[in-house]
Parts: C-alpha cells; sequence; structure tokens
C-alpha cells in the first residue's frame, strides 16, 4: 500500500502575516476614509431634498434665536402621525436640531403609544385639555405648549359638487398657510427671555382698536406682538397728567385723527427726550383731520406732508393703493429688498435737510418710497417722482449725556391701514412690522422677520375618460404585463 506524501500547508507562516497585514491595513484605510467623510460632512455639510415640501429654509431672526440658546430644550411633538400638518412640524423641528444640537426633539403619537402619551400628558398637564396635537416646550423645567391648531391657517373654499345636478353650493376646508416657524420661533424667545418687554398702544383719538377683529383692526397686528414675545397694553385717558409709564419700552401711536392736547403733545415729546422708542403710522385719516403730531415729528427730523401719494402705475386697486418695491439702506429694510409692501392711500414722510443739525437731533433715513412715477393728489401738476412713505430716527449718544430710557429712536409710517386686519398679510406688511418692532427695541439679532410659509396644494384633475383609462392601466395592463414576463421567463426555462 503506496503511502500519501504529506500534505503541505496552504499558505505558509509568511503568506499569513501578509494576509493579515493586507487585511489589517485596508480594514484601516476604509475606517480613516469614513471618518474623513464624516468630518468633512459636519464642517461643510449638504443636504438633499427629496420634496419641495420637506425642504425647509430658516429666517435668519429664526437661526439668531437658535444661536442664543445655551442651555437644552426638549421639543415634544404629542401628535397623530397621520395628521396633515404632522409632517411640516416635523420636518421643521428637525431644521431646528441641525441648526442647534441642543434642541432634542421626540415624538409620541398618542394614537399608536397611549401609554407614553398619558406619561405625557400627567407630565405637562394636559389632562383637561381638549385639544388634541400639541408642541411641548421644556426648556430646564420651564414649559410652554403650542396648541397644534395654531400652526395651520385654513380658509373655506368653494368646489365643483361631485354631482352635476347638484344646485347647492360645496365647500372645502383647505390650509392656506402655515404658521409654524413664526408661532416655534416665539416660544423659544419667551423660555429664553423670562420677562417680556412692555408695549402701549395709545387710545383716545380715534385709533383701532388692538383688539378689534374687524377689518380696520389692529387684532394681528397685537398677534404679532405677542409673536415677538412682548406684552401689548391700552394707553388710555392718563397721558396729559401721569404721562407714558415708565415700564413703556414701546410706544404705538396707529391710526389716530383727532387732535392731541398740548399736555400729551409735550408728554410725548418728553418721552422721546428721555430715550422713548416711538411707531407712529399716520394715514389718510390724519390727513383729513389733523392730530398736531406733525409738528412734534418736525422738530425730530421728519416730515409729514399734509397730502396723498399715488403711483399709477405701481397699484392694484386703481391708484388707491401704492405695491412698493423701493427701499432705502437701514436695517429695518435691508432683509426686503427682494420683496414688496402694500400700503394704502399713503400720506409722504420725508427726511427734512437741515443745513446745521444740533448734537441730539435724530438720525433720519428714508425707509422705502414711490418709484419715480410718484405724484400727490393735491397737486397734480407736480412733475412725478419718488416721494418717501416712511422713515426711521435714531438719535446717537452724546457724551456725559444718559437718558433713563437710552437712545431716542422712532419710525414713522404714512399709512396706518397697512397693518390692519385686512392687509398686513399684503406682501411683506408682516415681515416689515416684525423688523420695525426689534430695530426699535434694539435688538438686532432678531431684525430679519419671520413669515408664514404658503402651503402649496397639488391637485390631479382627470376626467372620467382619463379615470377608465388608469383604472384599466393599473387592474389590467400592469398585471397582466407582470404575468406575460413571469410566462416567458417559464417558456424559456422549460426549453
Amino acid at each position: 500500500m503506496s503511502h500519501l506524501p504529506p500534505s503541505r500547508p496552504s499558505f505558509s507562516s509568511a503568506s499569513r502575516w501578509r494576509i493579515g497585514f493586507d487585511v489589517g491595513f485596508r480594514t484601516t484605510l476604509v475606517l480613516a476614509v469614513l471618518v474623513m467623510a464624516n468630518y468633512l460632512a459636519t464642517r461643510f455639510s449638504h443636504r438633499l431634498y427629496l420634496s419641495s415640501q420637506t425642504r425647509v429654509q430658516l429666517a435668519p431672526r429664526t437661526l439668531n434665536v437658535l444661536q442664543s440658546l445655551t442651555n437644552d430644550v426638549l421639543v415634544t411633538l404629542f401628535y397623530d402621525r397621520k395628521d396633515e400638518n404632522y409632517s411640516s412640524i416635523a420636518a421643521l423641528l428637525k431644521e431646528y436640531h441641525a441648526a442647534n444640537l441642543k434642541i432634542s426633539v421626540r415624538t409620541v403619537d398618542y394614537l399608536s403609544n397611549p401609554g407614553e402619551a398619558e406619561k405625557v400628558r400627567a407630565q405637562y398637564g394636559l389632562g383637561g385639555a381638549r385639544e388634541k396635537d400639541w408642541v411641548i416646550f421644556d426648556y430646564n423645567g420651564r414649559v410652554k405648549t403650542l396648541p397644534g391648531s395654531a400652526l395651520t391657517d385654513y380658509q373655506r373654499v368653494q368646489v365643483q359638487p361631485k354631482d352635476p345636478q347638484q344646485r347647492e353650493l360645496e365647500f372645502e376646508r383647505r390650509p392656506v398657510q402655515f404658521n409654524g416657524e413664526i408661532a416655534c420661533t416665539s416660544m423659544l424667545l419667551a423660555l429664553a427671555n423670562p420677562q417680556p418687554l412692555k408695549v402701549y398702544f395709545l387710545q383716545g383719538h380715534g385709533e383701532p382698536s388692538p383688539a378689534s377683529s374687524e377689518d380696520g383692526g389692529y387684532r394681528k397686528f397685537t398677534a404679532t406682538l405677542q409673536q415677538n414675545y412682548l406684552s401689548v397694553a391700552p394707553l388710555a385717558g392718563q397721558l396729559a397728567a401721569a404721562g407714558v409709564p415708565p415700564d413703556c419700552n414701546l410706544l404705538v401711536i396707529a391710526g389716530p385723527n383727532k387732535a392731541f392736547s398740548e399736555p400729551e403733545l409735550q408728554q410725548i415729546s418728553q418721552y422721546l427726550r428721555n430715550g422713548g422708542r416711538l411707531l407712529a403710522l399716520l394715514g389718510y385719516a390724519s390727513q383729513q383731520n389733523p392730530t398736531g403730531l406733525e409738528p412734534l415729528l418736525q422738530s425730530w427730523g421728519v416730515n409729514v406732508l399734509d397730502d396723498i401719494a399715488v403711483d399709477r402705475n405701481h397699484t392694484m386697486t386703481k391708484g388707491y393703493d401704492i405695491v412698493v418695491d423701493q427701499f432705502g439702506r437701514h436695517p429695518v429694510v435691508n432683509s426686503l429688498s427682494q420683496v414688496q409692501l402694500q400700503i394704502y392711500l399713503p400720506r409722504p414722510v420725508l427726511k427734512m435737510e437741515r443745513p446745521e443739525s444740533p448734537a441730539n437731533s435724530l438720525q433720519v433715513d428714508e425707509l422705502f418710497t414711490t418709484s419715480t412715477d410718484g405724484t400727490l393728489l393735491g397737486h397734480r401738476t407736480a412733475a412725478p417722482r419718488a416721494y418717501s412713505l416712511a422713515c426711521a430716527g435714531e438719535q446717537k449718544p452724546v457724551a456725559g449725556i444718559a437718558n433713563p430710557r437710552g437712545n431716542p429712536r422712532l419710525i414713522v409710517v404714512g399709512d396706518a391701514t397697512f397693518l390692519s386686519n385686512q392687509l398686513i398679510d399684503g406682501g411683506a406688511n408682516r415681515d416689515f412690522l416684525n423688523s420695525s418692532l426689534n430695530w426699535l427695541l434694539d435688538r438686532p439679532q432678531l431684525v430679519a422677520g419671520v413669515g408664514p410659509r404658503p402651503v402649496k396644494e397639488f391637485r390631479l384633475q382627470i376626467t372620467n375618460l382619463q379615470q377608465r383609462q388608469l383604472r384599466w392601466l393599473l387592474l389590467a395592463a400592469l398585471p397582466g404585463g407582470v404575468l406575460f414576463l413571469g410566462w416567458l421567463v417559464w417558456l424559456v426555462r422549460r426549453k
């Protein structure tokens, strides 16, 4: 019986060491590439979006608020994941987390996870609330809750009845704009600043009420103030005797149509001299009924003309309004250069040229103007030119002089209706208000406004013939094609 030669090892010792070194080197190389790729991704990140609905670009003001947060914030989405608004708010908060990793987001679906939902209800006191969907902000134990119904504005829209013979009108509720960024940024701003600033609305001279929900009222104006974490209160009756309250951070005079008394004008002037902040909106009603504010503003370098500006080539209502797209260079309007405002029957508000300005005078800048085709209703024969419709003034610090309220600032606009409930959502009117508020209150990191995001609706309209063709395609052609391909494969394999 022959003996087989002894088998030789498949790999010599040197080969095993060489293979082991090669595997280790390749593994190390792959890990090094992964580490470098992650490092580059964190330093130079770029995100791709598969859907325009999930693409959220945060406003500069939101980014500034997020960057100012130094403590951890837990945001709980107490939501039904199948709700039509869930994807929008979830995508928004994902961007918040990407901008500041101290913001962590969790979702608790009260339908699929009732046990965890009960814990959240007990922890944040949601037991007796009728609202089902909530966004809960927990900032080191300080909690603010935002109802889901406040995130989206809806509108009743007439639709075509399904039955052509139906005579009754049919309506459906459709979303028109998403207010999630405005609301969430306001919540974070309120949590980071325990004490809100105080804004007083002057009343008693024909001004619309800040609480009125009528077209000419200022309820939406007031809501915008509150979204900027400002406390709002009316000021009526006691101005002449007691003056502007000491806790007033901003005085709003919006739409007066009655004359101010001399003591009231003196109190407003004293308030400005002491470093007060003023937002004055003087529209066509004040032009028809002089208020006495015009001479006071002239003493601060702002001239409100006794006339109405029109711009026939920049109007949407046959000359009654002006679509403004000409802006000056100022922090209030720097972020508005690519948008438009809609102003209604405005008075020209001009910067007064003074050959010798006193040391304590305001530095006045024009904010926006008509086009070069602008004219005046009272001087139709005058040559067309650009008329300023708003001015901003600021007094620079004077050495050796300290004002108890700071340095005076004011904004004067020749229209009071463009911030009313009816027109505040026209163009970028609300964004202008946001910028004005935060500039007047010396919050430069918040000057760039946050506006609502329109809800895009995609509708597929097909005829009855197209419906039948689509039905045959889905129910017959596609399954039939799969079966035919399967039969061909079976036939080839059989041969």
